[in-house]
């Protein structure tokens, strides 16, 4: 006998066994004789009898909510294209295609059917086929091994030994099957278990499931196919991969077939099987002759409706899809088990729905901003944008839009500047970017610390342009060096307010000199502001020594522009600071909800240091920096602007008391001098950021409103007066030093009169107290002054002669007194004896006399 003869027989006789093993779990009473049996029953009855299906790999769906409180799908992730639906939800001809053409004896056997078993297992021994002969329950019992084991794989090479595994062609795993079928008969009724197999079924591809094998084939539900069509899908369950119906050019299914007429014959192979399924049904009266007749002249046409998986499909929104991908990744990752992402596998398997907090209609209005003001690709530079809108008080990002088309297909990203895999509006670990320079939009964290250290809006500096060479720093030291930064003019202004107005430098660093280096990156980070990369503000990454430095209060720390917009809304949340989200809700496919991450609320600054920074970012739109932002609605805005170095990154960072944007537009590599390049469509390119941040600001003011912004109180505005260095008798230069070190600005007032050395100053005009910034006038003697001598107690006479003998000119008056001993002598001079007068100069002596009064003679 040959060995496959050997093989079948001794097949046969095992399959006998399980066919008796079947009989006896429906029927007790039955006796079984031989030592092969009863061996086999032993081997058998030691097999695992409980088999618990576990949750099927299902879609993951990323909704944002439309005007009128619907879903709309942005994007779909999944291993495999499944979408779990109850029983109500399929169609019945479905369920009779399923039975009539997989297992006809479904609803009458104990779990297999013991003739298709010794049917299959002929097959399979003898290498013909391993399909057929499987009852529905073991079909499903298959479909759950492998789906149980798979979802434990980490990596594909785990995935696929784990496949192997749940299908390895053996008769120990056709024993094992069918022992979970019988186990599973007497545990489940009949219609969940069908029901169990139509969701977890492969209908080729990726595609598992009557839902989804019906919304991708025939742009349908699983309740609304037609009898043709759900014969057709359920033809494709019998060979997934050869009757799939998405391959039109694939031979195996029939590409190269015609009919009797010599007519093509689309999917052949599935139309074969398809007819053999509607016969089987009109045999077992599911279906009329008519009904039979009608469907069997159908042709198979499927309408394909490709599955979406990835942001890509989010078209205009794919970088706010990708950044909840991440946090999805992020959140849920369990740092103990680093092989695997609980996240990702949540998302591509956990079959959620998850909400999101983006406004439909303000992110059409940013990707409508975006498209006319700055092109994907500029030849001239490696041009980048991003707009992205947060919502003051809670967080929610509404819009985040970028100039370029998402994609993470490395093909595609290598053909076209185009395309672009890394989200520039988030940090480093929510979509792969480092950030940008925030230029002096980062100024507005200066302005917070001034008032946080008690220092005022009124409160008045020097501004003015100059080479600073120290500056006190609690975390590293006082930072000591040369920073020579630079204004559009020579001069700064000399308070908070304009200075943040007209956006000065000098003025920023003079005010930050004043201040603690440590504490206004502090400040910052209270509004919840990092390095993209992840790093704290000042961390050292290129230089060993790097600090915060002196520049960065002009922002040199890159940053993200979500992180700018959130600091933003920040203060005009009266200093209150709610992390970003951008997911409301998570729900599982069994509707369980799942705590998607919270936004956390911190009071960054006090409520009146808020008050304070927002009058002054609101005079920005009053003939400031941020002017050509102006919506014109009525709705009061505060807002910074901000270019950096070789105008490589412009921004425009504002805010309503509900809505808060960060624009920026810059290279994303290299420098670009943007106001000296030439215009894009809309105007000039330096300008951009202005036309965009206008008009998804003129939308969300319509849509959200905005009240007026809380005023600061009087302390805000106090007048700070210090005193002015008392700098007579100093060199000028010397002079000049302790006036400027004192806060002022120092000016040369010229030479004047005084008994001082010629040379030597002799006096500053204002003298006494003035506040901080105010303009010093220095004075020098020119040493033409001489002391005037004292002629009180002299007579007349004698006083005239004292005085023309220092060279000054006489003028005598009399004076009035009832003293006899006052008469004809001097009372009073003027300049008063001791003081100081130039020779040729008048003093004037006042001469007693009794009664009467007028000019005595010899006056000059």
């Amino acid at each position: 006998m040959s060995d496959v003869g050997a093989g079948i027989l001794g097949f046969v006789g095992m399959s006998a066994l399980a066919g008796v093993l079947v009989t006896a779990a429906v029927t007790p009473a039955l006796a079984v004789t031989g030592m092969a049996a009863n061996n086999s029953i032993s081997m058998f009855e030691n097999l695992p009898g409980y088999l618990e299906p576990g949750e099927l790999s299902q879609k993951s769906n990323i909704y944002a909510t439309q005007a009128d409180g619907s879903r709309y799908l942005l994007a779909s992730f999944f291993d495999d294209n499944r979408e779990e639906v109850g029983w109500d939800a399929i169609n019945q001809y479905v369920k009779d295609a399923a039975v009539a053409g997989e297992d006809p004896r479904f609803y009458e056997h104990g779990g297999v059917d013991i003739q298709g078993t010794i049917r299959g297992a002929l097959k399979t021994f003898t290498g013909e086929d391993t399909q057929g002969g499987s009852s529905i329950t073991q079909q499903y019992v298959k479909n759950v091994l492998i789906n149980n084991n798979t979802k434990k794989a980490t990596n594909e090479e785990e995935f696929e030994k784990a496949y192997d595994e749940a299908t390895e062609v053996s008769v120990s795993r056709k024993l094992k099957e069918i022992r979970y079928a019988i186990s599973l008969e007497k545990e489940y009724p009949k219609d969940d278990i069908l029901k169990g197999y139509l969701n977890i079924a492969a209908f080729g591809g990726r595609v598992y499931g009557i839902e989804s094998a019906a919304q991708y084939y025939y742009s349908k539900t699983a309740a609304t196919l037609s009898l043709p069509e759900a014969a057709s899908l359920i033809a494709i369950v019998n060979f997934p991969e050869a009757l799939r119906l998405d391959q039109p050019e694939d031979e195996t299914n029939g590409a190269a077939s015609v009919n009797d007429k010599g007519e093509p014959t689309p999917y052949a192979a599935n139309k074969e099987r398809r007819d053999y399924i509607l016969d089987r049904m009109l045999e077992y009266q599911k279906i009329t002759p008519e009904e039979h007749a009608a469907a069997v002249a159908t042709p198979v046409a499927p309408v394909i409706q490709p599955p979406s998986t990835g942001c890509q499909t989010a078209n205009g929104s794919a970088y706010f899809c990708d950044y909840v991908t991440w946090i999805i990744k992020n959140h849920y990752d369990d740092p103990e088990t680093p092989d695997v992402n609980e996240g990702s596998m949540m998302l591509r398997t956990g079959g959620l729905d998850i909400d999101t907090t983006l406004d439909l209609e303000l992110q059409g209005r940013a990707e409508q901003a975006m498209t006319e003001n700055v092109p994907m690709v500029d030849e001239r530079f490696d041009v980048g944008s991003v707009a992205v809108s947060v919502e003051v008080g809670t967080g929610k990002v509404l819009a985040m839009v970028q100039n370029k088309k998402y994609s993470q297909d490395e093909e595609q990203l290598a053909s076209s500047a185009e395309f672009e895999s890394i989200n520039y509006a988030t940090d480093y670990a929510y979509g792969g970017s480092n950030g940008f320079q925030p230029g002096s939009t980062f100024k507005v964290f200066t302005l917070g610390e001034w008032l946080n250290e008690g220092h005022s809006l009124s409160e008045t500096f020097n501004g003015n342009r100059r080479v600073f060479t120290s500056f006190p720093d609690s975390c590293n030291g006082t930072w000591r060096g040369s920073f020579d930064p630079k204004n559009d003019d020579s001069r700064g202004a000399n308070n908070a307010v304009d200075a943040t107005k007209f956006s000065v430098n000098t003025s920023f660093v003079a005010m930050a000199q004043q201040l603690d280096l440590c504490k206004i990156k502090q400040t910052a980070e209270a509004f919840g502001v990092k390095r993209a990369d992840g790093n704290p503000l000042g961390t050292p990454v290129s230089e060993p020594d790097w600090t915060f430095q002196p520049s960065a209060v002009l922002g040199t720390e890159e940053v993200s522009p979500l992180n700018m917009a959130n600091a933003f809304a920040g203060i005009a949340n009266n200093g209150s600071t709610c992390s970003p989200i951008a997911i409301t809700a998570i729900t599982k496919s069994n509707g369980e909800p799942v705590a998607p991450p919270a936004s956390t609320c911190t009071q960054s600054v006090a409520p009146n240091v808020a008050a304070g920074m927002s009058y002054a970012m609101a005079q920005t739109f009053n003939g400031g920096t941020a002017s050509a932002s102006n919506t014109g609605s009525g709705v009061p805005h505060i807002g910074k602007t901000g270019t950096t170095d070789d105008n490589k990154d412009t921004w425009m960072n504002g805010a309503s008391t509900r809505v808060a944007t960060a624009v920026w537009v810059g290279s994303v590599t290299g420098k670009a001098d943007q106001r000296r390049l030439d215009s894009w469509n809309s105007g000039a390119v330096a300008t951009a950021r202005h036309r965009m941040w206008k008009s998804i600001m003129t939308l969300a003011d319509d849509k959200y409103g905005g009240g007026e912004f809380t005023k600061p109180d009087q302390s805000a505005f106090k007048q700070v007066l210090v005193d002015i260095p008392q700098v007579a008798g100093l060199s000028f230069d010397a002079a000049k030093q302790a006036i400027e070190t004192a806060g002022f600005v120092a000016e040369d007032g010229g030479q004047q009169d005084s008994n001082l050395p010629a040379g030597t100053v002799s006096g500053t005009d204002p003298s006494g107290q003035a506040g901080k910034g105010t303009t010093i006038r220095i004075f020098t003697s020119n040493g033409s002054m001489t002391g005037v001598p004292n002629v009180v107690g002299m007579t007349g006479d004698q006083a005239e002669a004292a005085l023309k003998q220092a060279g000054y000119k006489v003028q005598r008056q009399n004076e009035n007194t009832t003293d006899p001993t006052k008469v004809g002598v001097v009372i009073s001079q003027n300049p008063a004896g001791g003081g100081f007068a130039k020779p040729g100069d008048q003093i004037t002596i006042s001469v007693g006399k009794l009664g009467g009064g007028g000019t005595a003679p010899g006056d000059d």
